[in-house]
């Protein structure tokens, strides 16, 4: 029972034996290939190895299976193992299967049959599967418990923050037995809220994030002084220069003061990203770019907002908010945009309590029977009507605009208009809310014909403007009247080079104005806003530090 498992269901005894020859050709060394010929025998089979104390790294399964199709068996040997990588076997027929595959039991990969040769269609991807797996290992890891109010900000905040970075925890609310039981046993009372009890049993009351962090295994410190690259921000962007920059050997740092994955990380599903026809969601895309960077020994620092940038010599330097420095031979600025407030009566005090920025997937379930409203016409937003109309009664989604073709992809305009709860509202915009405590109403302006009403709305979230977070680095580096970074040709005037530039070079193409200094994704003046052209310029940004790095 030492040896981790891989399991394959398939009813087609000749499929069962092919799959079984290769595996154990490849891998029979280290890992015990278990063959089933039903899902019913391979529950048993998983539950006897639970009983025992066994792993299971992977699970291959034939979607078309008698009794119970391989979507199914999948779906319940999670319970098991929950650690375990999945993959279908599936023909190239039946992609409806991969779809519902991807919905509902978070398939990592597909497997066409036949999948000759082994060298080409089957190794790779179970090599991937496998370092997955030991990355994160099989054992079971103690649950953070939550105690909080349900319409209270701060606990909203922690709870936003550990889905957000894919920590496992539970969530009670005060007024619950199990919450009560854990402030009395913290000596704590509901004034203490929102509570962390840790894995290992310590009561955090009402604990920062980046206490949270720590509390959590995050990385929340450097582990050296001076880099080969820092990048700041952790969305695609930054994910993408993480990985190419630790695969081709520098010393990498990925500093991220919320989540990693960025706005594209709270995404419920992208479904035109290169290389994932059925859609994949933004924390999949995040959990797989993060272990990728991981994999290459690129550091990521959690929780650490950055204030301050300089040129010290040959060094660039970043300052944290409590006075830190870390160093670098050269800096990416990959720090997206944030969502601009909506500046409507009511809505400040009411945000965490019933308003939200971005898509709050943490508060799905909670949406369910409510009128939930979503303010915004772009893709995140038409995403996030999509998933909220799984739960809620009605979805409502407002927008400033005349129409949705504008701002939307045209394959999410004709998703939204299949959905029958989901209703869109063309020149709407909210001027107020109002609640006691939490969100309750809000007021909707219609432009079309200059109507004001007051309608019931258990939850809003708002999805408008992009404003990039820059304001930290004030004149540290040449940026647009919006904010925005200037970077190579827009930096030149009448093809002179911007103030103080020390080079016999124009500045790189991803370059800002201070020699080192590089920008990428949303943050960069007149980029593409999309998360594949985000991680393109993450990845274009080594290949340029590279350049500045051999000119040194």
């Amino acid at each position: 029972m030492g040896q981790p498992a891989i399991l394959t269901v398939d009813d087609d005894p000749s499929v069962s034996r092919a799959i079984a020859r290769d595996l154990r050709r490849r891998y029979g060394d280290k890992y015990r290939i278990i063959r089933a010929s039903s899902a019913g025998d391979a529950l048993d089979v998983l539950k006897e190895l639970k009983l025992r104390g066994g792993r299971v790294a992977v699970m291959l399964a034939d979607y078309r299976m008698p009794q119970m199709n391989g979507i199914d068996f999948l779906e319940q040997a999670m319970d098991l193992f929950p650690h375990a990588r999945r993959a279908l076997l599936t023909a190239y027929a039946d992609t409806d299967a991969a779809i519902q595959a991807i919905n509902v039991v978070d398939v990592d990969h597909y497997l066409l049959k036949p999948w000759d040769p082994p060298e080409e269609k089957l190794y790779p991807v179970l090599d991937a599967l496998l370092d997955a797996w030991q990355a994160t290992g099989d054992q079971e890891q103690p649950d953070i418990r939550v105690v909080g109010h349900r319409w209270s900000e701060p606990s909203f905040q922690i709870r936003d923050f550990l889905a957000r970075n894919l920590v496992p925890y539970r969530y009670f609310g005060a007024d619950e037995p199990e919450g009560r039981r854990l402030l009395e046993a913290a000596g704590a009372g509901p004034e203490s809220v929102p509570l962390v009890v840790t894995a290992d049993g310590r009561a955090l009351s009402q604990p920062t994030v980046q206490e949270v962090a720590e509390a959590a295994g995050l990385s929340t410190n450097p582990g050296r002084d001076f880099y080969d690259l820092i990048i700041v921000g952790g969305g695609p962007a930054g994910l993408g220069a993480a990985v190419y920059g630790g695969s081709e050997g520098l010393k990498t740092l990925l500093i991220e003061r919320q989540a990693v994955g960025g706005q594209a990380g709270q995404s419920s599903r992208i479904e035109n990203y290169l290389g994932f026809p059925d859609g994949i969601s933004g924390a999949q895309l995040t959990d797989r770019a993060r272990r990728q960077a991981d994999k290459f020994a690129a550091e990521t620092l959690n929780t650490r907002e950055v204030v301050g940038l300089r040129a010290d010599g040959s060094a660039r330097t970043l300052t944290f908010a409590d006075g830190g420095e870390v160093s670098a031979h050269a800096i990416l600025l990959a720090t997206g945009v944030s969502y601009r407030p909506l500046l409507a009566d009511g809505v400040a005090d009411l945000t965490g309590s019933g308003v939200f920025y971005g898509s709050a997937a943490t508060e799905g379930p909670a949406c369910s029977g409510t009128d939930v409203y979503i303010v915004g016409g772009a893709n995140s937003a038409g995403q996030a009507a999509l998933f909220f109309a799984k739960y809620a009664r009605r979805v409502t989604l407002l927008v400033r605009g005349d129409s949705l073709e504008s701002s939307m992809s045209y394959y999410l305009i004709q998703q939204l208009a299949r959905v029958e709860n989901i209703e869109v509202r063309t020149r709407c915009e909210v001027i107020g809310a109002l609640g006691e405590g939490h969100l309750q109403a809000i007021t909707i302006c219609d432009s079309k014909d200059g109507t004001k009403a007051t309608v019931e709305c258990g939850y809003l979230f708002v999805f408008i403007g992009a404003e990039p977070r820059t304001d930290w680095l004030g004149d540290a580096v040449a940026r647009d009247g919006k904010g925005f970074i200037r970077t190579g040709s827009d930096l030149l005037a009448n093809g002179d080079r911007p103030r103080g530039w020390d080079r016999d070079r124009d500045p790189f193409y991803l370059e800002s104005s201070v020699p080192g200094i590089f920008a990428a994704g949303d943050v960069r003046a007149n980029s593409i806003k999309r998360v594949a052209s985000a991680v393109g310029e993450g990845a274009m940004a080594v290949a340029l530090v590279h350049r500045y790095l051999e000119a040194q």
